[in-house]
């Protein structure tokens, strides 16, 4: 397929390619050599003269990865807390709010498992209930229906941007005109959309969005970030507040930091986020637009051609599709699917219905496997991958 990215470089800069045919980023991707070279530097000068000191002499550095993650979802320094992965983020922004007994929480039919079980957590140790706003003819989260719940005592919409069970990209942007309108506050989950989707938190209209690094991002396991809007972040006080996150201004008193510093924790690796640094500007110099043309232009060619393979049957729903892509094959477990390809060298992925109990309960599915291509993905890796189908 014809791209305006250079995927020569991309090839070039991520070694990985010479082993696998890599078709699972929805679970982490391949680095690019940046990447895992940054890490492996400061991990090496932690070892040479220490780990305090290691940070102090890339102090620059180490403020420099607030930029640059800020730069790649459209937010301030300011906005942005450094956390250990997109379920932290998520946690320690929704343990943040207050919410009331006889409050109401809403959430989607693709709402990811982490996300679920906090909400219904939440409920239990609240009184809050949660309700599940139904999908669209389309399968995407229904605007209208939305709407028509957002009261008064609406505590919290929870979506999920881009669902791990299948390609549907939710319509954030418009969930985040009903929710300003209303006056609700509205937790993204782009644990999913973050390095493959032109993302901007202004144009999205959420207060909270969680992502990690080692998806689409391309970063390191163990890294994530929380975006916190400045119209939220003070009246939002984490339920556990620590050294960097509050100010012990007295014996008897404390203060939380401004900004979102506050959502993070102390003890960090200081070398993985300076990977997670590295990813996100090594995205950047490609431009997230041109990324999310050659994500989307591979996995709606993947769609198409699966779709022609006897006994497949391609699950994804939506308007608009991601780079994600589910299917089915008649006859054949998940498992034995993706042990089949993965002998062939390609690399893919189950979800069942245990982490996406509302979807696909609703849709009568058990298990998919997802093929995930980026733009590092090369025509002849998808057609090993269809090749081992047929």
């Amino acid at each position: 397929m014809t791209t305006d990215l250079d995927l020569d470089r991309a090839r070039r800069d991520t070694p990985g390619i010479d082993h696998v045919a890599h078709l699972n980023n929805a679970g982490g991707a391949l680095r690019p050599s940046l990447v895992t070279d940054t890490v492996v530097a400061h991990l090496r000068r932690e070892a040479e003269i220490g780990p305090y000191e290691a940070e102090a002499e890339a102090e620059d550095r180490v403020a420099a990865v607030y930029d640059s993650v800020a730069r790649l979802v459209g937010a301030q320094r300011d906005e942005i807390a450094l956390v250990q992965s997109a379920t932290a983020a998520w946690n320690v922004a929704f343990a943040s709010l207050s919410i009331k007994p006889g409050q109401r929480l809403l959430t989607a039919r693709t709402e990811y498992i982490s996300n679920a079980i906090g909400l219904l957590q939440a409920c239990e140790r609240s009184g809050a209930t949660l309700e599940v706003i139904e999908d669209d003819e389309h399968g995407q989260v229904d605007l209208d229906r939305l709407e028509s719940r957002l009261d008064d005592d609406v505590a919290l919409v929870a979506l999920t941007h881009v669902p791990t069970g299948g390609g549907v990209v939710n319509p954030a942007a418009e969930v985040g005109v009903l929710t300003r309108k209303a006056g609700v506050p509205f937790l993204l989950d782009a644990c999913q959309s973050v390095g493959q989707l032109d993302v901007d938190v202004d144009d999205l209209g959420c207060d909270l969005l969680a992502a990690t690094g080692r998806k689409f991002l391309r970063g390191p396991r163990g890294t994530g970030f929380l975006y916190a809007s400045r119209t939220v972040t003070e009246r939002l006080v984490p339920p556990v507040l620590g050294l960097g996150a509050a100010t012990w201004t007295s014996p008897s008193t404390w203060e939380a930091v401004p900004g979102a510093l506050r959502f993070e924790t102390w003890e960090r690796s200081i070398a993985d986020n300076l990977g997670l640094g590295a990813a996100a500007d090594y995205a950047l110099g490609f431009g997230l637009p041109a990324i999310e043309r050659r994500v989307v232009g591979l996995a709606d060619r993947l769609r198409a051609d699966l779709a022609e393979l006897p006994g497949v049957t391609v699950r994804d729903k939506g308007v608009r599709r991601s780079g994600i892509v589910t299917f089915t094959v008649e006859g054949r477990s998940a498992d034995e699917v993706r042990a089949r390809v993965a002998a062939a060298g390609v690399n893919v992925s189950v979800t069942r219905l245990s982490s996406a109990q509302l979807d696909f309960g609703a849709r009568g599915l058990t298990e998919v496997v997802r093929a995930s291509p980026h733009y590092y993905t090369s025509d002849e890796e998808l057609d090993r991958l269809l090749a081992a189908l047929r």
